[in-house]
């Protein structure tokens, strides 16, 4: 398969925003204000994009037909480092629970992490079942039907869903809402869209067939939709997590308008890096500032020195750690393998 340089793009930034997101979550003990709510805005895309491009990237490799093994493969790399960081980080909150005083049963506690995925890792079920989605799609030979009208079904159903479970304010165990997978169902449908109109050699641009992807695609449609999302920010109407109404019109905005004027764009150096250590970057970095402040403390240092330890500590103790583990094939599947860019 050919590099697709624009992914490597959309990849980076789907890790950054998620680190910084977090990052910015961590910040709330000691600032939360209109400026946080702003900085929010572009990073509430972080954990769609990396969704986005585990169909991308699939359905582009193998077309209409995945190799014997897949989901077992999916499953090595994917699941086991969900368990490995699930025991992790439950066992943390278990330790952190019992010396403040607020005792909980460690398999309680543990059920909430690994059954009701009540942690970041949710993002690796979700992906699991875009897996199981993609492997049925090409068993049953659904490429056979025009992916468009499905995608804008799929768009109002996730819509829907996210709209209906907050407004009748449904509040199942840990982070079950969120695992569902109607609310990610556009995610799928917009690869698929994509791939179809990818361009099969250098020398040709996108299509963007029909004309709606092209015309959506310019940046102006969304300069208009950040604006009116600002616009709501200074109101006070909205909410910042990658789960609410509004994140799926940009997110499909802004992915068209990125892939339209990406094409072509050699991935820097820093870009590529960025891209190989991004799946743990993404597993480990909540650690790594558990530790910063375990070690430091949330209120000891200036705001600034703390935000920039937190930074530092996050990033560097994610790779070092991504490092040590692709040492062998084992540690590579337990905690996150390295990509090969």
């Amino acid at each position: 398969m050919q590099k697709v340089e624009e992914i490597y793009w959309l990849r980076a930034y789907g890790c950054v925003a998620v680190f910084l997101f977090h990052w910015l979550d961590h910040l709330n003990q000691r600032l939360d204000n209109l400026a946080t709510d702003l900085a929010r805005i572009p990073l509430v895309l972080g954990t769609p994009v990396f969704l986005f491009i585990s169909v991308f990237v699939f359905a582009l490799r193998y077309g209409r037909q995945v190799p014997p093994g897949f989901l077992g493969q999916r499953v090595k790399y994917v699941m086991l480092p969900y368990l490995v960081y699930g025991f992790i980080y439950s066992t943390a909150q278990w330790v952190h629970l019992e010396t403040s005083g607020e005792p909980v049963s460690f398999w309680a506690n543990a059920r909430e992490y690994f059954l009701y995925a009540g942690w970041h890792g949710y993002f690796l079920i979700i992906a699991m079942q875009f897996y199981v989605a993609y492997w049925l799609f090409t068993r049953w030979r659904l490429w056979r039907f025009d992916p468009v009208p499905w995608l804008w079904v799929s768009c109002v159903v996730s819509m829907s869903y996210w709209g209906l479970a907050y407004w009748l304010e449904v509040t199942p165990p840990g982070y079950l809402l969120w695992v569902a997978p109607l609310g990610w169902v556009y995610l799928f449908f917009l690869a698929l869209v994509l791939v179809r109109d990818y361009p099969v050699s250098p020398e040709r641009p996108w299509s963007l067939s029909p004309g709606w992807m092209k015309t959506l695609s310019s940046p102006l449609w969304l300069a208009v939709f950040v604006g009116l999302v600002v616009l709501a920010t200074f109101a006070g109407w909205l909410a910042f997590s990658s789960k609410e109404v509004w994140v799926i019109p940009f997110f499909v905005l802004a992915t068209l308008c990125a892939l339209r004027y990406l094409k072509g764009r050699r991935a820097p150096a820093w870009v590529r890096t960025i891209n190989r250590y991004s799946f743990g970057i993404y597993l480990a970095h909540p650690m790594f500032f558990a530790i910063v402040d375990a070690l430091v403390g949330v209120d000891t240092l200036p705001l600034v020195l703390y935000a920039a330890l937190l930074v530092a500590v996050g990033a560097t103790g994610s790779v070092l750690l991504n490092k040590v583990a692709n040492i062998s094939t084992l540690g590579a599947m337990l905690f996150g393998k390295r990509l090969k860019i």
